[in-house]
C-alpha cells in the first residue's frame, strides 16, 4: 500500500496521544486529588486497548484480504508493552516507592496484583523476540509459538482488570467480550484449517489408493 508510510506515521502519534493527555493533565493540575491513581488506570487501560488491538489485526487481515495492516503489528504491540510498563513503573514507584518487599508480598497475597505482573512478565519475551532478527534466531514457527503467549497476558490482564474493579464492570466487561470474541476466532481459525489439512490428507490417500475390489 503506497500510503501506508503515512499511515504508520499517524498511528505511531495517535499511539502517544493518551501519554501526551496525561502529560497536559499533569501540568494543568488536572489529574485530580488522588493523580496515582488516575495514572494508573489510564496506562493500564491502554496498554489493554493496545494489547487487543494487537489481537485484532490478523482476524482483521483476512476478514478483509487487507494484507497491508500486518504491517502495524508489531508498532501496536510494542506500544502496548511501553504502557504496560509505565503502568507498572507507576505502580512500583509511585505507590510503593520501589520497596520491593512490599511488591512481593503484594503480588502474593492480592490476586488482582498477581494477575497484572503475570499479564506484564509475559510480555517481556514477547517484546524482547518482536525484532526481524529474532524470528529468525528462533524460527518461525518457535516465534509463532512463543509469540502465542499474547493471549495468556491478555486474559491475564483483564481478570487484573476486573478483579480491580468494584462498582463499575462495564469497561473490564467490554474487555473480556472483545478477548472472547478474538479467542473464538483464533480457536474457529484454527479448527477449520486443520480440517482441511485432514481434507487434504484424506483426498490424497484415496487418490493412490489400491483397487482391491475383486468381481
Amino acid at each position: 500500500m503506497k500510503n501506508s508510510r503515512w499511515i504508520k506515521v499517524a498511528m505511531f502519534v495517535a499511539c502517544l496521544v493518551p501519554l501526551a493527555r496525561l502529560g497536559w493533565k499533569a501540568l494543568h493540575d488536572g489529574l485530580g486529588a488522588n493523580p496515582i491513581q488516575v495514572i494508573t488506570f489510564s496506562t493500564g487501560t491502554w496498554t489493554l486497548v493496545l494489547l487487543l488491538a494487537t489481537l485484532s489485526i490478523t482476524p482483521l487481515r483476512r476478514l478483509t484480504g487487507q494484507l497491508w495492516l500486518i504491517q502495524f503489528r508489531r508498532m501496536i504491540g510494542l506500544f502496548a508493552f511501553f504502557y504496560a510498563c509505565l503502568h507498572f513503573t507507576t505502580y512500583i514507584w509511585l505507590d510503593k516507592f520501589f520497596d520491593l518487599h512490599e511488591v512481593v508480598k503484594d503480588v502474593g497475597k492480592r490476586p488482582f496484583i498477581t494477575a497484572g505482573f503475570t499479564a506484564f512478565v509475559l510480555l517481556i519475551p514477547l517484546a524482547v523476540t518482536s525484532t526481524r532478527g529474532m524470528i529468525v534466531r528462533l524460527g518461525g514457527k518457535n516465534w509463532q509459538r512463543l509469540h502465542r503467549l499474547v493471549y495468556v497476558s491478555a486474559l491475564a490482564g483483564v481478570v487484573h482488570y476486573i478483579w480491580l474493579v468494584k462498582k463499575d464492570e462495564r469497561v473490564p466487561a467490554i474487555f473480556a467480550c472483545v478477548l472472547g470474541v478474538l479467542v473464538l476466532y483464533r480457536v474457529i481459525a484454527w479448527a477449520v484449517q486443520r480440517g482441511s489439512k485432514h481434507d487434504v490428507v484424506r483426498r490424497t490417500v484415496w487418490k493412490h489408493q489400491p483397487d482391491t475390489i475383486s468381481e
